[in-house]
């Protein structure tokens, strides 16, 4: 039995059925013979069967009256009414057309998921005797160590154990420049090291991989119709019935006026062949699922394109502030301790040990650097959008913003406000709080032992891309923190935004209400780090996460992705949905125009079959290369690289 891949075998059906109708032609046209016949049985069995084949399984299984039958039936009223080569004519076109469809959108849909192939079969396995072994990359598990040579493909996700080199992110995250990476930084999988010798500690199975991620959700994004897919769909099935419906009819009014038969059913069938939807029903999928894989392959990935319709649409942007708008990467710039500065960083690190936000990495970092070992602390545990709490061999101790101090009964003086009978008054911490940076508090119990203040900077891509993003008309763009007003002041100032545009000591639950807010003047989009801003993401039109490369919680949080931590992808990425619109609208206008066109020929001018077949595979094809454009459109950043 011979084993085709379905690509593979619509070509060699194709291949045969132009064949036939070769054959055909020629004893047509100048040279007759046995051939004739033959070439016409050819064309019908390798052009109709599969259609016909495809028309009865829709019916049967899905109840559904496709285009496929039209054409079958259309081909099998030529044939009847003495005109069987133009009826091959159109099987051969229709033929044509179908496959060149479907090698078209198979490659929009392989696009993504040509990463599988960058993937490395094996892996250099560090033993725990310090030898090498070659093994399978499958057979990795969290917590072994693989060694990377220079050129290497990185063969799982992991965390640099040791060695620094730069690495080829440009499969992940689109990244056009190499990165550098040293010890504790992440590494995905299909990327390449490019120098240096590194050693990656597994974070997550193949199985569980940013790659294996990144397919199955693009899968299921390309499975996930949009609103106007959903509406070409359900307009085409109900206008196939309706064309089907009218053909029949137009056949039997002709007769009734006197028209012989076989005229009328030819004119039924040119009806039948100019009155097909399938450019208006292949218009949108042809330009969302190119969308989509140009996306991804710039490291932004859709869930479907109901994200893309959408995002094309916002006129509002919210934005999270830490991790976002800025770095994440905070330094502590100022501590007062009021004495004992090494057991007070001691026992702040020891509980900040417990917190995966970027200020306690600022503390973790700022305490390892002066050589200051973390304190123990035990039963810690945070309290979203104030602090973290846990206990020592003192007792409970606590560390957090104004807020748990207050919930903690600590007071806190500003320099205006110090009483100075207060005997708790503190004028180095009355400086820090009246700073325009994130300020955390260490105490135990109601009293104050100490502070820092953390700084953080903006993106280096924040400003240009919120300048984009304002000049492509978009209305409204806001920052909500849960830091102070004076602290997302400083950072708003630097990114152009108005006072009136920052949100500043914001709960989760506010963040909510405002965009809620928001959303009532039009779409809104939040853009967040995809697991502290979870509910405002849920509560937008579109919720984005940035820097989600790795991060399960991010790619399953938001309903758009960006894998790089490089703002301008998303105004790139809105370029591209507003793009895809666009073309999505011309397909529609053009292939609603070419069959209103192609209708009305057909009712009063006579149109000949073969002119029809022409005009309707030509539609369909042109707006399928149309939808096709968007693959050469891939998601980039025009930002000039030191």
């Amino acid at each position: 039995m011979l084993h085709l891949s379905s690509d593979r075998s619509m070509t060699v059906l194709t291949g045969a059925t132009v064949a036939g109708m070769g054959l055909a032609a020629c004893d047509a046209l100048a040279v007759p013979g046995p051939w004739g016949p033959a070439g016409l049985a050819l064309a019908y069995l390798a052009g109709g069967l599969p259609a016909a084949a495809r028309a009865l399984a829709a019916l049967w299984h899905e109840g559904i009256l496709d285009i496929d039958l039209l054409m079958v039936a259309a081909a099998l009223a030529a044939a009847a009414v003495g005109a069987p080569l133009e009826g091959a004519v159109l099987l051969t076109l229709f033929s044509i057309s179908t496959t060149l469809e479907h090698r078209a959108m198979g490659r929009a849909r392989r696009a993504v998921e040509a990463l599988m192939a960058l993937r490395p079969d094996t892996a250099l396995k560090r033993l725990p005797d310090g030898t090498m072994a070659e093994v399978p990359a499958a057979c990795l598990a969290p917590g072994d160590v693989v060694v990377l040579r220079p050129g290497a493909r990185v063969p799982v996700d992991g965390t640099i154990l040791d060695g620094d080199g730069s690495l080829d992110e440009a499969t992940i995250t689109g990244e056009s420049m190499p990165v550098h990476k040293r010890a504790d930084a992440k590494v995905f999988e299909a990327t390449v090291n490019l120098d240096g010798v590194l050693a990656v500690t597994v974070a997550r199975s193949v199985a569980d991989s940013t790659v294996a991620r990144m397919i199955a959700l693009v899968t299921e994004a390309q499975a996930a119709r949009a609103p106007s897919e959903r509406f070409s769909a359900w307009f085409g099935q109900r206008y196939t019935v309706a064309v089907l419906a009218g053909s029949a009819l137009a056949f039997g009014l002709l007769l009734w006026l006197g028209w012989p038969a076989r005229e009328a059913l030819y004119r039924a069938a040119t009806l039948l062949v100019a009155a097909s939807p399938c450019a208006i029903v292949i218009s949108v999928p042809a330009a969302v699922l190119s969308a989509l894989a140009a996306a991804a392959r710039g490291g932004v990935l859709f869930k479907g394109g109901a994200a893309l319709e959408t995002l094309a649409e916002v006129d509002t942007f919210a934005f999270d502030k830490t991790g976002t708008l800025t770095t994440g990467k905070a330094e502590v710039t100022e501590v007062a301790a009021g004495g004992g500065e090494t057991a007070f960083l001691a026992l702040l690190a020891g509980l900040e040990a417990h917190s995966e936000h970027p200020v306690a990495d600022a503390i973790r970092r700022h305490a390892e650097a002066r050589g200051i070992a973390p304190a123990t602390v035990r039963d810690v545990r945070a309290i979203p959008s104030e602090g973290i709490r846990g206990i020592d061999a003192g007792g409970v101790v606590w560390a957090g913003n104004r807020r748990m101090a207050a919930r903690m009964a600590a007071r806190i003086y500003a320099m205006a406000d110090t009483p100075a009978s207060e005997p708790d008054a503190r004028p180095d911490l009355a400086a820090l709080a009246d700073s325009a940076q994130t300020v955390v508090y260490l105490g135990r119990g109601n009293r104050i032992l100490g502070a820092v203040s953390v700084a953080d900077r903006p993106r280096a891509t924040s400003a240009a891309a919120l300048a984009a993003l304002r000049a492509e008309g978009v209305t409204t763009i806001v920052m909500m923190t849960g830091d102070r007003r004076p602290v997302g002041i400083r950072i708003g100032a630097e990114l152009g935004f108005a006072p009136q545009d920052i949100h500043a000591d914001l709960l989760p639950q506010d963040k909510v209400r405002l965009v809620g807010e928001l959303a009532g003047r039009g779409k809104v989009a939040f853009v967040g780090d995809g697991v502290n801003d979870a509910a405002a993401l849920a509560r937008a039109d579109i919720g984005i996460a940035m820097g989600a490369a790795g991060s399960e919680v991010a790619l399953r949080a938001a309903d758009v992705a960006l894998l790089s931590e490089d703002m301008q992808r998303l105004a790139a990425a809105r370029r591209l949905a507003r793009r895809t619109r666009n073309i999505i609208r011309q397909n529609l206008i053009f292939a609603m125009g070419a069959m209103v066109v192609l209708v009305a020929s057909s009712l009063f001018l006579a149109l000949p079959l073969p002119l029809a077949v022409l005009g309707h595979e030509g539609g369909t094809v042109l707006v399928v290369l149309n939808g096709l454009r968007l693959l050469a459109d891939p998601i980039r950043c025009d930002r000039k690289r030191a």
